[in-house]
């Protein structure tokens, strides 16, 4: 009889451990964190303009210090109880100040990060591992195509500085208000369009009635899951290749964080590909 071999345990990812700089209030909605320390060193950036981490968010009154040990946690406290972690994307890396910067949406008490972010203070600590990513536009692209939410953003943000002078496309962004709006670094022959509202449907819905550019575009498409899903259907109707696309859920209006992830696992929670 064949024996099974189980398969090979993922590698734990060291944390790295930071510490709150400075605060600050880019929107009513938007915060940005500043963070560095002795392990600034220890964060090795990628290539990718959508590099994020996975942060590491324990109950404050258990008055855990991090870096957690996950293990031993898992040995003496109780489910419920146990750091819970979160994903989130780079906003800037600079190596001369030795600082990073994260930024967090935060409606009021509503999350776990989002109240951590907006109460953060100068000195508090940060653990989280990474980074990880896995997009950056490509310069040889006809002409590039963003659409997201204010979860997106940063990543959009990153990916429209990084992209040559002389690039062209269409840029998409969902915000709840004007109030939201950021000055952002494009090219000038990238249009940038911010949509209002909070029905998801408005970013698909603007998306498909666009009139596209010549050429094939690489695509950078991520934010409320069935803003995806729709956008998904919008790719594969112009015929847009796999290898065009950038596309995620990263979070579901309805849905808490935790039930948000538990669905990945779950045919609601399925983004299709393309092609």
């Amino acid at each position: 009889m064949a024996t099974l071999t189980p398969a090979p345990a993922r590698p734990v990812r060291p944390q790295i451990t930071l510490q709150v700089l400075r605060r600050e209030q880019l929107s009513p909605h938007l915060v940005r964190i500043v963070l560095g320390g002795e392990q600034f060193d220890s964060f090795v950036p990628n290539d990718s303009t959508d590099k994020y981490v996975k942060i590491h968010f324990a109950k404050p009154e258990l008055g855990l210090i991090p870096p957690f040990d996950l293990a031993a946690l898992r040995e003496t406290l109780a489910p419920e109880d146990l750091p819970v972690t979160r994903t989130y994307t780079v906003r800037h890396v600079d190596p001369e100040a030795r600082a990073l910067s994260i930024d967090f949406v935060v409606h009021g008490t509503e999350g776990l990060a989002g109240p951590w972010a907006d109460a953060a203070q100068p000195g508090d600590s940060l653990a989280f591992s990474g980074p990880g990513g896995g997009y950056a536009p490509d310069p040889a692209a006809a002409w590039h195509l963003f659409a997201g939410d204010q979860s997106a953003l940063p990543a959009i943000a990153s990916a429209l500085a990084a992209l040559p002078a002389t690039a062209t496309g269409l840029a998409f962004i969902q915000v709840a208000d004007p109030g939201e709006i950021l000055e952002l670094a494009a090219p000038g022959a990238v249009a940038v369009q911010w949509l209002f509202g909070t029905d998801p449907e408005l970013l698909v819905t603007t998306v498909d009635a666009a009139t596209w550019l010549p050429g094939r575009p690489q695509i950078f498409a991520h934010g409320e899951r069935s803003a995806m899903k729709g956008l998904r259907n919008v790719f594969s109707a112009r015929g847009v290749h796999k290898s065009e696309l950038s596309l995620s859920g990263y979070w579901a209006l309805g849905r808490t964080e935790d039930r948000f992830q538990a669905e990945k696992r779950e045919p609601v929670g399925v983004i299709l590909p393309v092609g």
